[in-house]
């Protein structure tokens, strides 16, 4: 999202960004990774759990709850047009502007 951020933003794309962590740790991971757009907390999960990302994972063999790795590109109503979910970093701007092209076709 960084790295995308001027195509983006050209394309009028909002970024932000939702976790459970706290404030003052997003803002650390923030500054260290030099994000230009907003990190919201969502420490009960809520969020998460309303877009359907939040959910059991595993790892070495471990059943637990936790964030599912999604995407969501969000009119300016707040109707969801496009959500992906185990969505790769590296996939995420390519879909999401493949989406875009699709929907400003006539």
């Amino acid at each position: 999202m960084r790295d995308a951020q001027a195509e983006l933003t050209r394309e009028g794309v909002a970024a932000v960004g939702i976790s459970p962590d706290a404030p003052v740790v997003q803002e650390k991971f923030a500054a260290k990774q030099n994000l230009k757009f907003p990190l919201l907390s969502d420490p009960d999960h809520a969020v998460a759990q309303a877009y359907g990302a939040w959910g059991e994972k595993s790892m070495y063999g471990k059943k637990f709850a936790g964030i599912i790795r999604s995407s969501f590109l969000i009119d300016e109503k707040g109707k969801i047009i496009q959500a992906w979910y185990k969505v790769s970093p590296a996939d995420t701007i390519p879909k999401a502007l493949e989406a875009l092209k699709f929907l400003s076709a006539p």
